[in-house]
């Protein structure tokens, strides 16, 4: 889909920082967007900011961990701009803790919102896409979805999910009109749980790497330009590294805790108490 122009597109967690950039990364190419999230009052703001920047823009509010509420929100953007032709499923949660120190409810709270919902509303707007002959769905997963990570295993599960399930819509509509993107970012400053770490002084370690949120957005719009099956946004380029632990999977599990990955979330494990769970919504 090499022009986006008045292209009509659904953001999700577009309250939260990486899904505003986006939005707004959308609306510099002539992109129509709905902003979806929680927070009512920064929704509007920022439909406000993507009007004047000459695009048609509405805010949506919508808690998708609620499934019922998938239906009402594609409605209501579809009957102020348009069918959708660009979903992008950004809303999600992280939580890191150790394991059994997470509750029922936060274990299946990160499992609906991480990859139930976007599965749902691909599902919904999906059968649109194929009818009219055009479409692309992009998928915010993480590089915890391609390494599981100490510390974060119902997150790195989740966003693992969102990897399998882009790979899989690709090969059963390989030869329909329609793409499927996913985009794994590193850590990235600005947003979510690291720069909540960033802002209690701690620093993740060089095998880590960090992106920020300009840069996945220019990647998101990029994927959907070039249809990129998937793509990777960080400072330390990880390809090797995750292709040797395919290869050596019992040598990478002794070389990672080397460079200080498991200790650095250790540390955010046990700063618990003080670090909410980082939600972009």
């Amino acid at each position: 889909m090499k022009s986006l122009h008045s292209k009509v597109a659904l953001v999700t967690g577009a309250s939260g920082a990486i899904g505003a950039v986006i939005a707004r990364a959308l609306a510099a190419e002539g992109v129509d967007v709905a902003v979806s999230g929680r927070r009512e009052d920064v929704l509007e703001e920022l439909a406000k900011e993507l009007q004047g920047m000459g695009v048609r823009a509405t805010s949506v509010s919508a808690d998708l961990g609620n499934f019922s509420q998938i239906d009402t929100l594609v409605k209501q953007t579809e009957d102020q701009l348009g069918p959708v032709d660009l979903l992008i499923n950004n809303a999600g949660i992280e939580n890191t803790a150790s394991f059994t120190q997470l509750t029922r409810d936060e274990l299946t709270t990160m499992v609906d919102l991480n990859l139930t919902a976007p599965m749902l509303l691909t599902h919904r707007v999906l059968p649109g896409m194929l009818s009219r002959g055009a479409g692309h769905v992009v998928f915010i997963s993480s590089l915890a979805g391609k390494r599981g990570i100490a510390y974060n295993e119902p997150y790195s599960a989740t966003k693992a999910g969102l990897i399998l399930l882009t790979q899989s819509l690709r090969a059963e509509y390989s030869t329909a009109p329609v793409g499927f993107s996913v985009v794994c970012p590193g850590l990235v400053a600005g947003d979510g749980m690291y720069q909540r770490y960033l802002d209690a002084g701690m620093t993740a370690p060089w095998l880590v790497g960090k992106t920020t949120t300009d840069r996945v957005a220019a990647k998101a719009v990029a994927a959907i330009k070039r249809d990129l099956p998937e793509v990777h946004v960080n400072s330390v380029p990880l390809r090797g590294t995750l292709a040797f632990g395919e290869v050596a999977p019992r040598l990478i599990e002794r070389l990672v805790p080397l460079f200080g990955v498991d200790k650095f979330y250790r540390r955010a494990s046990a700063k618990r108490g003080r670090f909410e769970p980082a939600v972009e919504d």
